[in-house]
């Protein structure tokens, strides 16, 4: 029988971010500390990074404010408090300078956060080292984190060289990150006794999804291999896609004969009433039902199961915009579960091809979007690989690390077609310092720069959210959407408005006009009725309202740029790039604008040539599939 101790820490954050969108606000967060602390049997707990803090924003709440308040009381009981970062992208799911990054560390410290775990979603350790650099320069302990999932270049000696590779470069533990719950507990043992056979003396800690399946069994081998702490969850927010279950874990590891400490089920049940106060206060209207079940259909495509509630929202979105086309075409509708069996295949067709990136943010939304984008486009009879956006494309070419294999031959033939070159050097020299940016706008606008500069921190990590923070625009679009969500009902919480049913249409009711739409064109026809209620004699028909005035014809027919996917319309997406306007001149392949659908930047090229005569879309419009965006001659 095993006697090593175990420790376990509380993923409290994460418990909420993989089973919906936003999180507790800060005076909940602290409502419920107190009675983690008396619990009694967590060493650590995490308590922001990742998207913690732009959530924050996102509702409108000051996102230092809130980690400063949530990490006292566990700094005061000398409890570890532990965050996520995603190494070159930082907070973010993007690119971050060098000087922000470093800033980060410096600011977490001073708001109370001991320990970091970064990460790098294609395990390159160039980004990883600098983070650990960075950490420990701001006297943070650096944990950095192997982004574990299962293919054939992602062996056991992969990772045990990535971990030799890590702690050689100064990191001070090492956590294997399962974020989509696949690891094999058998593959995953002999990972942790390659680690202590080379490094005995590192300190090591598992964090799994439970989504899959293979969680407990997963966490009794890594132990049994020599990890000394475990991420767990706990009731109401366990399981899932989320977290394995604490109580679980701890009967299973005293079972084993593991020296686990006690729980307090006093204070247990006191966070469980509080979480569950959380959830019925708000927080249930951001939470898909779907995400409280577990799905071994996620084995095969290797999906983290945290991030299922964008891909359901996704597969809804697209599943109207392709039944909408096949209805068109006379073809066969698809259920959801057609196109999600659909995606998941593509998943596992399209891994090996674009290098088999970890699936872990943000490219697991980058392979899952290109995979759906595929989908999409194949049930609409066209090619695979058409849409491919920016930041994919980013990701395909080096530009955020070195890809663990190799390009398919069909996307290298792209990329040559396309003239984009393979990026070797060091992905941060991409992104050059831009604090100085930041204090200038902070400076112009009179924002105070606050205790040790955190304002300015949050400005230049999360410059979009922070702006609108900062308006009320923030704030101010949350509660108008919890409003609407309360008055309909959503997520883990039913409204109590009911669907009106509609107005029963009375058995001799006949219109003496009706709306016909023809080839996209509205015309409003009058109706004439015999004695016997036939129809007898229709006007010639008449545009039902007036159109807006036709773009003038000189030397040719006009013709139409047209959304290719339903999102957010951009005519640029960044300031370098010069809007299109009325009177331009365009070539065959030059950037019309953006469509920003499923966190990638979609770039909508013109295939034809003219005078641009229409922009019928502001940029920030939302468009959906087949809108017009531009008329040309």
């Amino acid at each position: 029988m095993e006697t090593r101790k175990i420790k376990f820490s509380l993923v409290y954050r994460d418990m909420w971010q993989s089973s919906g969108k936003y999180l507790p606000r800060v005076d909940q967060l602290v409502k419920v500390a107190p009675h983690i602390v008396e619990m009694g049997c967590f060493a650590r707990v995490e308590t922001n990074g990742g998207g913690f803090e732009q959530i924050n924003l996102l509702f409108g709440e000051n996102p230092n404010n809130a980690v400063r308040k949530w990490t006292q009381p566990f700094n005061d009981a000398g409890i570890q408090t532990h965050m996520l970062d995603r190494s070159l992208n930082g907070l973010r799911m993007s690119p971050v300078p060098a000087d922000v990054r470093q800033m980060m560390y410096k600011v977490k410290k001073s708001q109370g956060t001991d320990i970091t775990r970064p990460f790098c979603g294609l395990n390159d350790p160039r980004n990883i080292l600098d983070s650990i650099k960075y950490a420990k320069d701001a006297g943070m302990i650096a944990q950095a984190a192997l982004s574990l999932t299962y293919s054939k270049v992602h062996t056991v000696e992969y990772y045990v060289n990535l971990a030799d590779t890590l702690i050689k470069g100064g990191a001070d533990e090492i956590c294997l990150k399962d974020m989509a719950g696949i690891g094999r507990p058998v593959w995953l043992g002999k990972i942790v006794s390659g680690i202590k056979k080379l490094h005995p003396e590192i300190p090591l800690q598992y964090h799994s999804h439970s989504g899959p399946g293979f969680a407990l069994a997963s966490i009794l081998e890594v132990c049994r291999a020599g990890v000394e702490y475990v991420d767990v969850a706990m009731e109401p927010l366990s399981w899932g896609t989320g977290h394995v279950d604490l109580l679980a874990v701890h009967a299973m590891l005293k079972d084993a004969g593991f020296d686990v400490p006690e729980i307090n089920m006093d204070a247990y049940m006191k966070v469980r009433s509080l979480t569950q106060s959380f959830i019925d206060d708000f927080l249930g209207y951001y939470i898909n039902p779907k995400n409280r079940f577990m799905n071994s259909l996620l084995i095969g495509p290797g999906l983290p199961g945290g991030m299922m509630g964008s891909l359901m929202a996704d597969l809804e979105s697209n599943l109207a915009s392709i039944n909408k086309w096949k209805t068109k075409n006379n073809q066969p509708t698809l259920s959801q579960d057609d196109l999600l069996v659909k995606l998941f295949n593509e998943v596992e067709h399209i891994w090996p091809i674009v290098g088999y990136p970890p699936l872990v943010t943000p490219y697991s939304q980058y392979v899952k979007n290109l995979a759906l984008m595929n989908v999409m486009q194949l049930e609409k009879g066209k090619q695979r690989w058409s849409m491919i956006a920016d930041n994919i494309w980013d990701m395909l070419m080096g530009k955020g690390g070195k890809l663990p294999g190799e390009l398919g031959p069909e996307l290298k033939a792209l990329a040559k077609e396309q003239g984009k070159e393979e990026f070797t050097e060091n992905p941060q020299s991409l992104y050059p310092n831009a604090l100085d940016t930041f204090r200038k706008e902070m400076d112009e606008k009179g924002w105070e720069y606050g205790q040790d500069e955190e304002e300015l921190f949050e400005l230049a990590m999360h410059p979009e959210q922070y702006r609108a923070y900062k308006s009320g625009e923030a704030k101010k679009a949350f509660e108008e959407d919890l409003a609407k969500r309360r008055e309909e009902g959503a997520g883990l919480l039913e409204g109590t408005k009911k669907a009106e049913a509609p107005a029963a249409v009375p058995a001799n009711f006949a219109p003496s006009s009706m709306i016909v739409d023809v080839d996209g064109e509205k015309f409003k026809v009058s109706v004439a009725y015999g004695e016997n209620g036939a129809v007898q004699t229709a006007e010639a028909p008449v545009q039902a309202s007036t159109p807006a005035p036709a773009a003038p014809v000189v030397n040719g027919a006009v013709k139409e740029v047209v959304a290719p996917l339903e999102g957010k319309f951009y005519l640029t997406k960044e300031s370098s790039e010069t809007p299109i306007k009325v009177g331009d001149d365009i070539k065959v392949g030059d950037l019309i604008g953006y469509v920003e659908a499923m966190k990638t930047f979609n770039a909508i090229k013109s295939d034809i040539a003219g005078k641009v005569v229409e922009v019928a879309f502001a940029t920030g419009a939302e468009v959906e599939e087949d809108d017009v965006l531009v008329k040309i001659q």
